[in-house]
């Protein structure tokens, strides 16, 4: 009278009973280790791939900061340079203005000098000039020659002289 599963024989429970224990001891002894083996393995894996990420986020902010310290340096020598750069600039210009200035002045003086090198030279020209003129027309007036008269006398110098003197003093007031 076998009533089904549910109702088994004692012998068939006593089988199933064995087989499990079996089973059981199997998993115990064999698989159980080798699979709390493995989840160790894997947990020590985990612990250590998070400890050397920790070490390397620890190294990578270390090196970061050198790297934000190593900016900050450039930074600051580049302002440096560019101030010794701005002062250098500064002198040069200085420097050139001041040489610009000195050619300058010393082009104005061998100018005046020049000019009245040349405002000598025009006016003794002139002079010689006039004298020439005023010998020629006085020969003309007169109807006979003055050359020698004119070489020898002192009549054309004082006017000329006069002439000169009254020229400085227009000159002076001017």
């Amino acid at each position: 009278m076998n009533l089904g599963p549910l109702e088994p024989k004692a012998v068939d429970l006593v089988v199933a009973v064995v087989c499990f224990s079996l089973v059981f001891g199997l998993f115990a002894k064999v698989v159980l280790p080798r699979i709390r083996k493995t989840l160790e393995e894997r947990e020590d894996a985990i612990d250590g791939n998070f400890e050397r990420a920790e070490a390397a986020r620890f190294e990578a902010e270390r090196i970061h900061e050198e790297y934000k310290n190593e900016l900050a340096e450039a930074y600051r020598e580049f302002a440096h340079i560019r101030q010794e750069a701005k002062e250098q600039g500064a002198q040069i210009i200085a420097a050139a203005r001041d040489e610009g200035a000195r050619q300058r002045d010393a082009l104005i003086a061998a100018a005046h000098t020049q000019l009245e090198v040349d405002r000598t030279l025009a006016a003794a020209a002139l002079n010689e000039s006039v004298r020439r003129l005023a010998i020629e027309l006085a020969n003309r007036i007169v109807g006979e020659p003055l050359d020698e008269f004119a070489d020898n006398s002192e009549v054309v110098d004082r006017y000329f002289d006069e002439l000169e003197a009254d020229s400085s003093a227009k000159r002076v007031t001017s």
